[in-house]
């Protein structure tokens, strides 16, 4: 299946948003794309939200929602996009919502780590997700999902591709900073290589933000990149077959000693 991840610089503006994310799927969908990941914060950013966070995110949640799922089953293209949902309390959740082609709810993701580091506090306005994993299923791929500062997380990339993913896709807002596209560039290769998997990442062009969006391969090799473009897609074919090809000899996942253990750890 082809897959395309769309890169912009989201506003603070839900349906403006929405209208940019159409463009870009509408054109991935020309290019015969059955997927299209979107950024972290692609329904809007915090800081460029007018007014009230938590009534912006409140009524914004189920537009971002509905009208993704309208622009999926007009341009029958599956979407993968990240936005704020309410928590039914003053901090919402970071949430990933997967919609298939024909505009259905396929799982929605709660972002798990949140980005206290780097003197930033995310948890000060972001509720943490308990949830665990999500694996959805697109076309001929599983497809698992994780968001921005996840990457960090190796044992969370391990969790997904125990259970079977094809394809792990990052959307993310990842911060300028020294050495920042490095590690970005470091953690995605490492992903892929050591879960012999695809990996497809979509980062925010937002000012504070790298860009850099990319499909990885099984073997961290880059099908399709984006560096700092304002507003574009990259696509690639991503199949099993590589999966299968790679983990004949490289059978990492086969020769592995440790089991890992998955245990969800109660946020504060």
């Amino acid at each position: 299946m082809k897959v395309s991840v769309g890169q912009f610089s989201p506003t603070g503006d839900v349906v403006e948003n929405i209208e940019t994310m159409r463009r870009l799927a509408a054109a991935a969908a020309r290019e015969g794309s059955g997927l299209i990941l979107f950024p972290e914060e692609a329904m809007f950013t915090v800081g460029k939200v007018d007014g009230d966070f938590r009534a912006a995110v409140d009524a914004g949640w189920s537009i971002f929602v509905q009208r993704l799922t309208l622009a999926a089953a007009e341009f029958r293209i599956a979407i993968i996009a990240g936005g704020y949902e309410s928590s039914g309390e003053d901090r919402p959740y970071n949430t990933l919502v997967a919609i298939g082609a024909d505009g259905a709810i396929l799982g929605t993701y709660r972002k798990l780590h949140l980005y206290d580091a780097f003197s930033y506090q995310e948890s000060k306005r972001i509720m943490p997700g308990d949830d665990g994993l999500t694996v959805v299923r697109v076309g001929e791929l599983n497809i698992g999902m994780m968001t921005c500062y996840d990457l960090r997380f190796p044992e969370l990339a391990r969790a997904l591709t125990e259970q079977d993913v094809d394809l792990i896709c990052v959307p993310a807002a990842w911060f300028k900073g020294e050495h920042k596209i490095d590690h970005w560039e470091t953690l995605l290769k490492a992903r892929a290589i050591e879960n012999t998997c695809w990996v497809a990442a979509a980062g925010s062009m937002s000012s504070h933000c790298i860009g850099h969006s990319v499909i990885l391969d099984p073997m961290g090799v880059p099908a399709a990149f984006l560096d700092e473009e304002p507003e574009s897609i990259a696509s690639a074919d991503v199949t099993v077959k590589r999966i299968e090809e790679v983990r004949e000899f490289l059978p990492v996942l086969k020769n592995r000693r440790i089991k890992s253990v998955r245990e969800i750890v109660p946020a504060h």
